[in-house]
């Protein structure tokens, strides 16, 4: 029977876990401190502990060198209700062996606890130093469960020197995670050098990033070092990697795998390590089977993978951010401004196809016409229009087919096969619009619809 020792100053949370692992059949001990834990630590040999970070006397990030040292086999899984990334890369660096945000569901918590004994064995690690907390105007925040998945990604590959491909729409922070990732780093010591591909000019592409010697192509009046030399020691941030030109996806393969780069116009290889982050809005894995990027470049850009979720998936962290970015807006010694409960609950009903780079846009917008005092919804810029058209057509369209079912269960008898009815009546007015969109070509039709021709042509007739 697996031992646990639960370690938190909550009664309800102890009594939940504590009835969870006896229905699972094991063994648990409870402790309300640190002290308390280091006591029963010293008694029993334990399997997993459950370690809260805000406890009464010693916190639990301060609490779990010494308890690895009583319990070395253990795991522990960290548990906060106040997460942020520089817990999470404490917590992380410090050994645990997960992270849970509360409130959390107990199946999430029964999965963490069957893995951590699962794996007890092998999870001892050694304790780190505590990284410094990041600026303020630099840090991620976040108290969505999808953005405490997104922390503790990061602190799981930071100590790494794994390559991250960092997915997401524009505007939802990836460079703000490359930025992370490089300062919870071995390689923080050194630069990061960033590279926005897709503002680069297509001809200067592969001089940009791997430098030329003197005469090498029309205008090289001078060597120059390029940027992936430049990066030696450190990290290199390839925004936009989606839009590498094919040709240098041959050379950036061979320098990632080599660790040395070739010049434009010289045949002498250069040494430079460096550690590899790549961000794109662009689905790869699409791209690759199109043949617009090469698989072998796109397995060694994503040995990691962290996906940005859109602003509008995270609703509960808007009046986070829409909080910092007053903040930083603010002149040092000007007038206090503050948002009414009416101007964030409008900021929370808004789509936000622009994310969190749009958010503060608009937090800027209001602070500046706001002047001082409160901040109402009247202060805020204009909805996105097309963003606002789109939502304002969805709704009436889902309003349209609720009517529509609605009506049809109307009557004394349901209806048999009412989804097939739907389509019967749905699908002719659809294919008619897409089909007069493309002048009646089918295979343009098609491609819109995302079906296959012949599916579109069979249901033609």
């Amino acid at each position: 029977m697996s031992r646990l020792l639960i370690v938190d100053d909550e009664e309800s949370i102890c009594w939940a876990l504590r009835r969870l692992a006896q229905e699972e059949g094991r063994d648990v001990s409870v402790a309300s401190s640190a002290e308390e834990a280091f006591e029963l630590a010293g008694q029993t040999a334990f399997d997993c502990i459950l370690l809260d970070i805000r406890l009464p006397g010693v916190d639990g990030l301060a609490a779990m060198a010494q308890l690895k040292q009583l319990a070395p086999a253990a795991p522990i899984v960290v548990m906060t209700a106040f997460g942020s990334l520089g817990t999470a890369v404490e917590a992380i660096r410090n050994g645990a062996f997960d992270y849970l945000t509360k409130p959390f569901d107990l199946d999430r918590a029964s999965e963490v606890i069957r893995r951590a004994l699962a794996q007890r064995d092998e999870l001892v690690r050694p304790a780190m130093s505590v990284v410094e907390p990041p600026p303020a105007d630099e840090e991620l925040l976040g108290v969505s469960p999808a953005m405490q998945e997104v922390f503790k990604r990061i602190a799981l590959v930071a100590p790494s020197s794994a390559s991250v491909l960092i997915t997401g729409e524009s505007g939802t922070g990836k460079e703000l995670v490359a930025r992370a990732i490089h300062r919870h780093s071995r390689e923080s010591a050194g630069p990061l050098v960033s590279v926005n591909l897709a503002a680069l000019n297509p001809a200067l592409v592969e001089s940009e990033l791997f430098g030329h010697v003197r005469g090498a192509f029309t205008g090289a009046d001078a060597p120059r070092k390029g940027l992936l030399e430049l990066a030696d020691g450190g990290t290199v941030f390839f925004d936009e990697a989606g839009d590498i030109p094919l040709p240098v996806q041959v050379k950036l393969l061979r320098a990632l795998e080599q660790r040395e780069v070739t010049p434009v116009g010289d045949a002498t290889p250069r040494p430079s390590s460096f550690r590899v982050l790549a961000a794109t809005h662009r689905d790869l894995r699409q791209e690759v089977r199109k043949g617009t990027f090469r698989e072998d470049l796109f397995f060694r850009l994503a040995v990691f993978e962290i996906h940005l979720p859109p602003l509008g998936e995270r609703v509960e962290d808007i009046p986070l951010l829409a909080e910092r970015f007053l903040q930083n807006v603010l002149p040092a010694g000007g007038q206090p401004v503050r948002f009414t409960q009416a101007a964030l609950d409008e900021l929370c009903r808004r789509p936000w196809p622009g994310n969190v780079r749009e958010l503060r846009n608009a937090v800027e917008h209001a602070a500046l016409v706001a002047r001082a005092g409160a901040i109402t919804p009247e202060h805020l810029p204009p909805r996105n229009l097309a963003a606002a058209a789109d939502e304002e057509s969805q709704n009436k369209l889902s309003e349209a087919v609720r009517h529509w079912a609605l009506d049809r269960l109307a009557g004394t008898s349901l209806p048999e096969n009412l989804y097939q009815q739907f389509l019967d009546e749905a699908e002719p007015p659809l294919l008619s619009a897409v089909l007069e969109r493309t002048a009646h070509n089918r295979v343009a039709a098609a491609h819109l619809l995302g079906i296959h021709r012949a599916t579109l042509r069979k249901k033609l007739g």
